[in-house]
């Protein structure tokens, strides 16, 4: 007999090729429910097919949270865990009991292993602790973009490394909403360190290097800015942007200011290697490679850059090993940089060319 009555809650539109394998890692649940917001194609007609409980409704003006509300509204009252599960991320096996077995009559959310980006192999590239599992009562949906769930009352979490969920995107839809609503998030609430953070970054990605600057720098000044490894990362975006202005002096600046930030975090010194392989200076892309190889640890945090984990570092130290005369740790350090990623044919035609410097000592 299960302990708890456990719901999945989810939002949809157009979703119709994830449905079969989304179901498929549910089955285990007391129920499923579904606000589709205003689908076009089969998602409404498969979800109801393997038997999930399916509204529609469109929201407009468009927010996540409103929709994430409606859809967690669904969920009966006497249910005891919900689990917010998009239709391109999938639960694990064996996580019901997982679940059963971590959670407990205080317990109020969870935090569990969420790997967001996974190679194709299966192998997780970026995991961290997310915590979209929670009790039913006592919780909603806040912010247009990038919601999070508020409680009215005090959280008791658990944490749990074994209870997965695996996040396959579709990398072909539109995120174009985003920035307007980031914007409007930051309208709304001014004062809010995390969405002005990410309202940066996303000037960021639009190329729209001033106000992500701008926008960072507000986002440093907040009072509520007290998450180093957040602060670490708009420090890092500000220098990103100053060296797509060309003005790399002000990029250093920055980049040395995101390592006193969190010196822990290997992050601003592969960005900093990354500047100094740009600028020709090698002898510092060692000195700052060594101190990158001196972090074990990496963080469970969605913040944590993927170059800072697989051959990069690896790679700019064989290519600063080997300007600087030095084979032997040219050799050694591409070795290790093609173990990672074999499939990389600039390393391996690296690899010769150290190896034919090598044989003409």
């Amino acid at each position: 007999m299960n302990k708890y009555k456990i719901c999945v809650y989810a939002i949809a539109y157009n979703e119709e090729k994830f449905v079969s394998r989304w179901m498929e890692s549910v089955k285990d649940a007391d129920g499923v429910y579904v606000l589709d917001t205003g689908s076009t194609d089969k998602t409404k007609k498969l979800l109801k097919k393997y038997g999930a409980t399916v509204k529609t409704k469109k929201i407009e003006p468009w927010r996540f949270d409103s929709a994430r509300n409606l859809s967690l509204n669904m969920v009966p009252d006497d249910t005891d865990i919900c689990i917010c599960l998009d239709l391109d991320e999938v639960l694990m096996p064996g996580w019901r009991s997982i679940l059963e077995n971590t959670w407990d009559e205080n317990t109020t959310r969870m935090q569990y292993t969420y790997n967001w980006r996974l190679d194709e192999n299966d192998k997780p590239i970026v995991s961290f602790y997310a915590d979209k599992v929670h009790a039913r009562k006592n919780y909603k949906w806040i912010y247009p973009v990038h919601e999070v769930l508020a409680s009215s009352v005090e959280q008791i979490y658990k944490t749990s490394d074994e209870f997965t969920i695996n996040h396959y995107p579709d990398d072909k839809k539109s995120r174009s909403s985003y920035l307007p609503l980031l914007e409007l998030s930051v309208k709304e609430d001014p004062t809010n360190d995390r969405n002005m953070h990410y309202l940066g970054r996303e000037y960021m990605y639009y190329g729209r290097w001033n106000e992500c600057i701008d926008t960072l720098i507000k986002h440093l000044h907040l009072k509520s800015s007290t998450w180093k490894d957040e602060r670490c990362a708009s420090m890092r975006f500000i220098a990103r942007s100053y060296i797509n202005l060309n003005r790399f002096d002000e990029a250093e600046m920055w980049l040395l200011k995101a390592i006193k930030e969190a010196p822990y975090l290997r992050d601003p010194y592969v960005e900093m290697m990354l500047l100094k392989y740009k600028l020709g200076d090698y002898e510092s892309i060692i000195k700052y490679g060594k101190e990158a190889l001196k972090i074990k640890n990496n963080q469970k945090s969605y913040i944590n850059e993927i170059f800072s984990w697989n051959e990069t570092i690896y790679d700019l130290l064989s290519l600063a090993y080997y300007y600087t005369g030095d084979i032997d740790n040219a050799i050694k350090n591409v070795d290790i940089a093609i173990s990672i990623n074999p499939d990389d044919e600039r390393m391996q035609k690296n690899r010769k060319i150290f190896m034919q410097s090598k044989n003409l000592e």
